[in-house]
């Protein structure tokens, strides 16, 4: 065991000893040493209650023979985060977990880990990190939100985002915005819809690291503690087969990620920790290689904010692994991939069919035949932009109107709850991109302002930032290179005419080279807005959003 050479032989006295005063027996001492690496914290109401799960996979863990030691990892609330500076923290903030997982567990000599994650850049900071050690690991996360009903209609955090629009437009008074503040986050969990922690927890059982079931069975439900007993007790079985990360994600189970990813309608966040996750296990993907996915898989769900549906009808529809069934019945997947179940993905799906073909479409009767994502290009966006293709409205997947232009994030919210966004605008949002942000921020307020106001089906939006799971819109982001890095996005002015048209994959801005050129002359970027600190240090190392966003070691 690689924990040996923590507790092994008479030189080992002394760490023996230090193991005794945290109160281990010599038995525990003994077994293998498994890290359980728990976010659970009481900020994040996704990581409220991973105690609990934290808990069960340790008893888990005893059950097969092994002894779990828990230390924490950090987690950032995209929510909580939202439409201030400290959103500049969320993504940057999975290059220090990652880096944190590795250090404990190198320096105390784990065998194993089981990883507790819930929410956003938590999941796939732990996915990098296990990828990274590329020791025994499986993911299990605390669970979705439950949505309730209020006034016909089930609720999520995106109702509240967007009521505050609606007030501000005079549609809903003070005490309605209130109601539906208390109605839109109803319980512990990751946020309801397929924002981002929801798609990456589904997509960690697509790529064979978590158990079926890790992605849908709400946070509240009893089922949820017995998985992570499960999970307990499953680690000590990759561990004994020696499975390893880097045997689990190979480039065929990411391919099944973005398969799952486009027929799900995951969040545009996912095109940023796919390509992480992948350049960590030493399996790198391009969004080019994405778009060519999308375009041959058919989208099957419309969970929020695409539609009606939540995480928990996913689960009462049978779940990630049912979607996988149905997928394979156009062979969409490759299903000989090892997952942590030890046991293939085709084995693991075979007899999960779909429960409610209202949530999950049939195959043959797709809301359409190309994927919830699509990866535009252009002369705005010469190495690629995102958009969460299943959420926009029919009317804006051909748009062209005129550009306003800001700097920033809070300049462009302003403007949009002052009125001066009108139907057919651009609203063009740059340097909030990795580097120039630094961190690379998400647009939900501004997107939920514009939805709230009721423009969503009028007003585009472009960023060199990124949007939250829960977007909903013409909300176009990733688009790289960045403004800092004098990408075509710095050069935009106010009034040029943008371009979109989402089904042929193309963003670009009506000027000619010879001005674009002249624009280009005169351009100096803008002081960087965050000059001490980690982030100061993380937007001269990391790489552009195409890339993954990941921190680069020369």
């Amino acid at each position: 065991m690689y924990s040996d050479i923590v507790k092994k032989g008479l030189e080992k006295t002394p760490h023996r000893s230090l193991f005794k005063a945290s109160g281990f027996t010599d038995e525990e001492i003994e077994r293998p040493l498994i890290g359980v690496v728990s976010a659970k914290n009481e900020i994040i109401p996704g990581h409220i209650h991973l105690d609990k799960i934290s808990e069960a996979v340790k008893t888990g863990v005893r059950i097969a023979g092994g002894t779990p030691l828990e230390f924490p990892a950090i987690g950032v609330c995209d929510g909580i985060a939202m439409g201030h500076k400290g959103m500049k923290y969320s993504l940057a903030s999975r290059e220090l977990i990652a880096d944190s997982i590795e250090s404990m567990t190198i320096a105390h000599g784990l065998d194993a880990l089981v990883l507790i994650p819930n929410c956003d850049k938590i999941v796939p900071g732990m996915l990098i990190a296990a990828a990274r050690l590329n020791i025994p690991a499986i993911i299990v996360s605390g669970g979705p939100m439950l949505s309730i009903n209020y006034k016909d209609k089930y609720r999520d955090l995106n109702t509240a985002f967007e009521a505050v629009g609606a007030f501000k437009a005079g549609n809903i008074d003070e005490d309605e915005l209130l109601r539906l503040e208390n109605a839109a986050c109803p319980s512990c969990g990751s946020c309801s819809g397929m924002f981002t922690a929801n798609s990456m927890n589904c997509l960690c059982e697509v790529l064979g690291m978590a158990l079926p079931g890790n992605g849908t069975i709400p946070a509240v439900y009893s089922e949820r503690i017995r998985l992570a007993k499960h999970a307990g007790m499953k680690i000590m079985e990759l561990l004994e087969k020696n499975i390893k990360p880097r045997d689990i994600i190979t480039p065929d189970s990411i391919y099944n990620a973005l398969r799952v990813d486009m027929a799900l309608g995951c969040s545009t966040n996912s095109m940023l920790h796919l390509p992480a996750i992948a350049h960590e296990a030493k399996a790198p993907i391009t969004l080019d290689y994405a778009n060519e996915i999308s375009k041959e898989t058919p989208n099957l769900c419309h969970l929020a904010p695409a539609g009606e549906h939540h995480v928990q009808d996913l689960y009462a529809a049978g779940g990630v692994q049912a979607l996988m069934n149905e997928l394979s019945k156009k062979n969409l997947l490759k299903l000989d991939t090892i997952t942590a179940t030890g046991k293939t993905l085709g084995e693991n799906i075979k007899d999960c069919t779909v429960l409610d073909y209202n949530v999950i479409r049939p195959i043959d009767n797709p809301y359409s035949q190309t994927g919830g994502i699509a990866v535009l290009k252009g002369n705005l966006a010469p190495d690629g932009s995102v958009v969460k293709r299943s959420a926009v409205a029919k009317e804006m997947l051909q748009h062209e109107g005129p550009a306003k232009v800001y700097n920033s994030e809070e300049e462009a919210i302003e403007a949009i709850y002052t009125g001066k966004i009108v139907k057919g605008d651009v609203v063009v949002i740059r340097y909030e991109g990795p580097k120039g942000g630094p961190g690379m921020r998400e647009m939900l307020s501004p997107t939920s302002a514009i939805c709230g106001m009721g423009l969503d089906k009028d007003v585009a939006l472009i960023t060199d930032g990124r949007f939250s799971g829960a977007t909903r819109g013409a909300a176009i982001g990733h688009v790289s290179p960045e403004a800092v890095e004098g990408g075509p996005i710095a050069f935009v002015q106010d009034g040029d005419i943008i371009s979109i048209d989402i089904d042929k994959c193309q963003i670009n801005f009506k000027v000619s080279e010879e001005e674009l050129a002249k624009r280009k002359e005169n351009w100096t970027p803008l002081e960087p807005k965050v000059k001490t600190g980690y982030l100061r240090r993380y937007s001269k190392m990391v790489s552009s959003a195409i890339q993954g966003a990941v921190m680069l070691d020369d």
